[in-house]
């Protein structure tokens, strides 16, 4: 079998995919996602009587703690699968990323296991927030100090 005719069978067999569909569900899901956020703040300043910016800090603590439990007990991805990318806003995905590594290597213990596998996802988001920032803070300094 050529490779044409391999491609042409795989692209036959391939599931069309509804990025329209997908990407409404994404923006409605994100939307409810920054809601529920805001609706979040807006009570941990009323029930607390917090700043904004502490008010701020719980929500996403809340968030890590949703998305870190419903991976952990096995749904969370059954949510993503009907939501889309409308419910890996970073902090959830970040954290269910961080949850799944431990999860999948606890077998191999505290060190060897979970310690050395759960930034193995994560770990490349940091590195490259990291360097992009020092990257973008060094543009700005040199605009800055040409200006």
């Amino acid at each position: 079998m050529t490779n044409r005719k391999y491609e042409a069978l795989v692209k036959k067999h391939t599931p069309k995919e509804n990025k329209v569909k997908y990407a409404i569900t994404a923006f409605l899901v994100g939307g409810l996602m920054g809601l529920l956020g805001e609706s979040l703040i807006r009570i941990y300043i009323m029930l607390f009587d917090v700043s904004r910016n502490d008010a701020s800090t719980y929500m996403i603590i809340t968030f890590i703690f949703f998305a870190s439990l419903f991976t952990a007990l096995g749904f969370f991805d059954k949510l993503v699968a009907k939501a889309k990318a409308g419910l890996l806003i970073p902090i959830t995905g970040f954290a269910h990323s961080m949850t799944s590594a431990a999860l999948d290597y606890k077998n191999e213990g505290p060190i060897y296991g979970v310690g050395s596998n759960v930034f193995k996802l994560a770990g490349s988001v940091i590195f490259y927030g990291v360097v992009s920032a020092w990257f973008f803070g060094l543009i700005r300094y040199i605009w800055e100090v040409l200006s």
